[in-house]
C-alpha cells in the first residue's frame, strides 16, 4: 500500500469516527511522511484534543511545524511533548523531541525522570526493556514468529508485552484491521514497534 492509499484509508477512518485517536494519528503521520506538512497539522492536533497524553503525536506535530518553518509553534509543541513523554516514561519520543529542540537552538527542559544509570542487573535478568528501561528476564518463548517476534523476545519485558496486547486489541478494533491482509498487518506492526520503542 503506497502512502496515498494509506492517507485515503486513514482519512476515511478518521471521518467515520471523529473520536478515533489512532485514525487521526495515522492520518497525520502519513501526511507528514508524504511531505504534506500543512495538511498533517489538523489531524495531529485532533489527536491531542482527544488524548493530551499521546507522546508520539507531539513529536510528529512538532516535526511538521518545524518543516513548515513555524519555529515558535514547534518549540512550544516540543516543550509540552517532552513534559508529557517524560512523565509517562515514553523515552524514545522524549529523547527525539529533546534532540529536535536542541537542533532549534533551545535548551530542553529539565527532566523529572532522567535516563536511568545502568545499574547492575538483578540476578537472572538478560535484557534491558526497550519500553520501560528496566532490566528483566526474557519471556519464556517468542510471542510470535519472524524477525519482529525475535526483536520483541530480545528487547521487551513481559509486563510491557502484556500491556501491548491490550493496546494492540484497541488498535485492531478502532482501526478495523483484518490481520489476514498484509497492509493491515503492516499498520499493526508499525503501532507495535512505536509502542514498544523498537525503532532501529
Amino acid at each position: 500500500m503506497d502512502v496515498d492509499q494509506r492517507i485515503e484509508q486513514f482519512a476515511k477512518m478518521a471521518e467515520a469516527d471523529p473520536e478515533n485517536e489512532l485514525g487521526h494519528f495515522s492520518l497525520g503521520k502519513a501526511l507528514a511522511e508524504a511531505g504534506r506538512f500543512d495538511e498533517a497539522i489538523t489531524p495531529l492536533r485532533r489527536v491531542l484534543d482527544i488524548n493530551p497524553e499521546y507522546s508520539k503525536a507531539y513529536e510528529v506535530l512538532a516535526a511538521a511545524q518545524r518543516d513548515l518553518n513555524d519555529r515558535e509553534a514547534a518549540v512550544a509543541t516540543l516543550r509540552s511533548g517532552i513534559d508529557v513523554s517524560d512523565r509517562r516514561g515514553d523515552r524514545m519520543p522524549r529523547d527525539a523531541m529533546a534532540r529536535m529542540l536542541r537542533d532549534l537552538g533551545e535548551t530542553p527542559p529539565e527532566l523529572k525522570n532522567p535516563p536511568r544509570k545502568q545499574a547492575a542487573p538483578p540476578p537472572g535478568s538478560d535484557l534491558t526493556c526497550s519500553r520501560c528501561g528496566r532490566a528483566a528476564s526474557r519471556m519464556d518463548k517468542q510471542p510470535f514468529k519472524g524477525e519482529l517476534g525475535e526483536r520483541v523476545l530480545n528487547h521487551v519485558c513481559e509486563p510491557c508485552w502484556r500491556e501491548w496486547v491490550g493496546v494492540g486489541t484497541k488498535v485492531i478494533n478502532e482501526m478495523g484491521l483484518a490481520l489476514s491482509s498484509p497492509q493491515a498487518q503492516q499498520i499493526y506492526d508499525e503501532h507495535m514497534i512505536e509502542f514498544l520503542q523498537l525503532e532501529q
